[in-house]
This record gives structure tokens, sequence and C-alpha cells, in this order.
């Protein structure tokens, strides 16, 4: 016996939600405008389903689901590349958008990918068989970033993220390469978050001029990515800072 769940969204427009989910390489399967819109598409064995509601609020989403794949790499590239062929350029914050892809303290690698009406799937393949929580870490930088990508991508609480960031950028001690990169894309991407794009912009510039060892790169091909991603977002914007 096998059995699967599909879930089944609101969103305000089945046309806008198609054109959307179209561009991340999904196929329709279902379409429906009377008596009730309803929309369902699949993309392999990911299948989901939307209800059109025009009083739903993209602001208010709680909706989500979790996304198990095998190859969750290949998976981010294709969803970035038709993101990027759509919109003409990654969308780092707002809606829609999608996050930088990471380890998880979970035994995850993951990203998250949100949708016009903030329906958000959360899109990840095990890289370990323990899927508990790693302890916090008591080494002061390590516990930092570990704490802010907890309240940035677990809670979206960018502002908690920013302080942590903040204290850890000023302090006196100056931070290894690693993590001063880590540190200095995270803090950019709440800024951008934050409606801050002049501080983002300063933080990138930073992080392009921290120097790193070939090994080094090599292991922080995540964050790069996401810089460059970060990048290309601040093309759309004006100037602000908060």
């Amino acid at each position: 016996m096998s059995q699967k769940t599909i879930p089944i969204f609101p969103c305000r427009s089945i046309q806008t939600t198609w054109e959307f989910y179209r561009s991340l390489g999904f196929e329709q399967t279902s379409w429906q405008t009377r008596p009730n819109p309803f929309l369902s598409v699949r993309h392999g064995d990911i299948d989901l389903q939307f209800y059109g509601w025009k009083k739903h609020d993209p602001a208010a989403s709680m909706h989500m689901c979790y996304v198990v794949t095998d190859d969750v790499d290949t998976l981010y590239e294709s969803f970035r590349s038709g993101l990027k062929e759509t919109l003409g350029r990654i969308p780092t914050r707002g809606l829609p958008r999608i996050s930088v892809l990471k380890d998880m303290t979970y035994g995850m690698r993951q990203f998250l990918l949100t949708d016009p009406d903030g329906v958000q799937l959360r899109i990840g393949q095990q890289i370990s068989d323990d899927l508990e929580h790693s302890p916090i870490p008591a080494e002061p930088v390590a516990k930092a970033l570990h704490m802010a990508v907890l309240l940035g991508d677990s809670k979206e609480d960018y502002r908690g993220a920013a302080r942590i960031l903040d204290k850890l950028l000023d302090g006196d001690e100056p931070l290894p390469a690693p993590e001063h990169l880590k540190a200095l894309i995270m803090r950019a991407d709440m800024a951008l978050h934050l409606d801050a794009p002049d501080r983002a912009r300063t933080l990138l510039t930073q992080a392009r001029a921290v120097s790193l060892e070939d090994a080094q790169r090599a292991a922080l091909n995540d964050e790069l990515v996401r810089l460059a991603d970060l990048e290309a977002s601040l093309e759309d914007w004006g100037t602000g800072q908060k």
C-alpha cells in the first residue's frame, strides 16, 4: 500500500500562480475557472493544488510544505534558472523569492521557495542520519552565526538576525575569513529584506574584498552563489537606508 499527500493552497489568481510555477518547469495537470477557480501543477513527484480566493493576503500567509528530494542542488539550479529567465534576476526578497541553498543544523541541505501568494516550499535533501538539531555551538562566532541562521531563515526575524550579525561584525577581534564572509553576506541578505539597499551594497562590497584561499572558496560556494544573486538584486533598487 502506498500513500501520497497533495497540499491545497490558496491563491488570488490561478493565472498568476500558473505563470509562476510554469517558469519553474512545472506542468499543468488541472485547470478550472467555474464554479470555483482551481489549478493543479506537477514537477516530477511534486504535486501542488491551488484554489482561487481573492481575499487571500500573501503578507499574512502561513501556508507551507516540505518537499524532500534526492538531488536538491540540481533542483535549486533549475528553479534559479527558471526565475532568472522569466524575471531577469534571482528574486531574493519580497514575493516571490528564493533563499540561499545551505546545509542546515538538523541533517538537511535545503532552500526556501516562496511564491507570489506567500506559499512557502521548503525543499531539502537529507545529508545525515541524525535529523536532530545540532547543539548550539559554545564558541562565540559559531554561536552567533548559528543563531542568526535560525532567526533569519527559520523564523524570518530579519531584524533579530541583523542585530546578532551587527554585534559580531562590530566586535573588537577580527573574524577568520570564512566566518567574516558568511556574516557579511548574511547581513546583506537581512538588509535587503529590511529595505536597506545602501547598507546591503556596502556589505557586499566588503564581502567581495575578503581574501580566500582556494580551499576556502570551494567550501563557501553556496555563500558565493548567494553573494552574486544579492548583487544582481541591487540593480532593481533605488537607494535607502535602514
